[in-house]
This record gives structure tokens, C-alpha cells and sequence, in this order.
């Protein structure tokens, strides 16, 4: 039997695998991913580019043959047309960036390695959200300035519009936070059901049917319950004027919006440390 010499010793270990390396772990993961940036790339596109043909097509073109009680609608809440349509359309692309951060690991398989590589489960949890809730901040308040500049410019022969109007700092600020809630809102989604088609049903099934479904339950209770739903408290915060019989303010709304993403983190939390990979 031959004996094995070993000539030298192994370094010691410095340091350990914690919050730091996971950052740059996720953060690796989520920007060579091609659907994070096609998404972004979609959400450009709907909030800048499709916005401003929109509005050049409807109001800059059109301006002479509007009827008085257009242009009066236009004048009274002319973000309404720059900047809350094209938020509404490009969260699409949002709840999808939300979900895959954390679905696409369990459908490939990959969250094994990741698991290998940091046994933490709550670190590996908050490098996501802290990724993609900077991310999304950094895109969502970019997005809202360029869409709002946009179609600031396309209307400005006919519709003035300048940040100092009533609501107006408020709502462009608000959407470009409304964008980084509703992405942890949709990871948190993905983290419970850990499927990207199912998550992202979730997401947009709560988003497109059920909360525009409790506007038809009855009495106070259903105007209540439609005001407190997720994504309706939340857009209220990139509405330049919001009706008079909403339940809550622009502030609020975003408020009620943060705070039921939190429960879902911590339902997200908790079902992550108790199930299996």
C-alpha cells in the first residue's frame, strides 16, 4: 500500500460567504438573465417610446378636432395621458422581472447550487429583495422622468404641463416607486409558489380580475375592500388627482400597498425556511 505525503498545508479560511457575496451573487444572476433586460427593455419601450406616439397620435394630432369637453378633460389632468397609462401597461413587464428573480431558480433547478454555495436561507432571501427592490427603484424613477419629459414634449404646443403643478412631482416620484414595491410584491409571489407560470397568473390575475371584480360587491364593504386591494391602493400615487370619493390618499395608497407586499414577504420568509428545495 502506498502512503500519500502531503508537502504543504492548506491557507486557513478567512472570512465566510454572508450578505455581501450573496449581493453580488443575485446581482449577477438577475443582469444575464435575457428576460431582465428584455422586460426592462419592454418597459421602455411602453413608457416612452409608445407613450409618446400615443399621445402625439391622440392629442397633438387630433387637438383641433376635439370637442371642448376633451380638451377640457385633457388640461384638467393631462398626466393622466403621460404618465398613469403607460405606468399601467408597463407594471406587465414589472410583475415579470419580480417573479423570475426567484421562480426561474426552482424551475431550472439551480436554487440546489445556490443553496450549496449559501445554506442561509434569509440571506439568500434578502440579496433578492435588496437587488431587485434597488434595481426596479433605479428603472421605475428613470422610466417616470423619461415618460414624463417625453410626453411633456409631444402635448407641450397644446397641453402645458411643469412639475410644479398640483400632484404632478408627487406622481411622477410616486410611480417611479410604485414600480420596485410591485416587483417585491411579485417575488414574494414567486418565492410561495415557486412556479414562474403560476406566479406570474397570481400576480396578474390579482392585478387584472380580482381587483377590478370587487368593484362589484355590494355596499361599503365592497367600495372598501376594492380601495384596499394591492395594486388600487397602490396606483394611486401616480394619479395627479385622485377622485374625491377615494378612501384613501396618494400617500396611503402606497402605504396600504407596501404593507401588504411586507405580509407576503414574511408568508414568502417563512415558507422558504420551512420547505424543502
Amino acid at each position: 500500500m502506498t502512503t500519500l505525503n502531503l508537502t504543504g498545508t492548506l491557507p486557513a479560511a478567512t472570512g465566510r460567504s454572508g450578505l455581501t457575496n450573496a449581493l453580488r451573487s443575485e446581482w449577477t444572476k438577475i443582469r444575464s438573465v435575457r428576460s431582465t433586460l428584455w422586460s426592462i427593455g419592454a418597459m421602455a419601450a411602453v413608457a416612452v417610446g409608445l407613450n409618446a406616439l400615443i399621445n402625439w397620435l391622440t392629442i397633438d394630432r387630433r387637438w383641433a378636432q376635439m370637442v371642448p369637453g376633451e380638451r377640457s378633460s385633457v388640461l384638467a389632468n393631462p398626466l393622466d395621458n403621460i404618465l398613469a397609462s403607460p405606468m399601467t401597461v408597463a407594471q406587465f413587464a414589472v410583475a415579470v422581472i419580480g417573479v423570475m428573480a426567484i421562480s426561474a431558480e426552482y424551475s431550472t433547478g439551480m436554487v440546489r447550487s445556490t443553496l450549496q454555495a449559501q445554506p442561509r436561507r434569509m440571506t439568500i432571501l434578502g440579496a433578492k429583495i435588496l437587488v431587485i427592490v434597488g434595481l426596479m427603484l433605479v428603472v421605475g424613477e428613470a422610466l417616470s422622468f423619461a415618460a414624463y419629459a417625453t410626453g411633456k414634449a409631444v402635448i407641450a404646443p397644446h397641453v402645458p404641463v411643469h412639475l410644479s403643478d398640483p400632484g404632478a412631482l408627487r406622481a411622477v416620484i410616486g410611480a417611479g416607486l410604485y414600480i420596485p414595491v410591485l416587483a417585491l410584491f411579485s417575488l414574494a409571489a414567486g418565492a410561495i409558489l415557486r412556479h414562474t407560470a403560476a406566479a406570474i397568473t397570481a400576480v396578474l390575475g390579482i392585478m387584472l380580475v380580482v381587483s377590478n371584480l370587487t368593484q362589484l360587491l355590494p355596499d361599503s364593504w365592497g367600495h372598501h375592500i376594492n380601495a384596499y386591494m394591492p395594486m388600487n391602493a397602490g396606483s394611486l400615487v401616480f394619479q395627479q388627482h385622485v377622485a374625491p370619493k377615494q378612501l384613501l390618499t396618494p400617500w396611503q395608497g402606497l402605504g396600504v400597498f407596501a404593507a401588504e407586499t411586507a405580509i407576503l414577504v414574511v408568508v414568502a420568509a417563512f415558507l422558504m425556511r420551512r420547505r424543502d428545495a
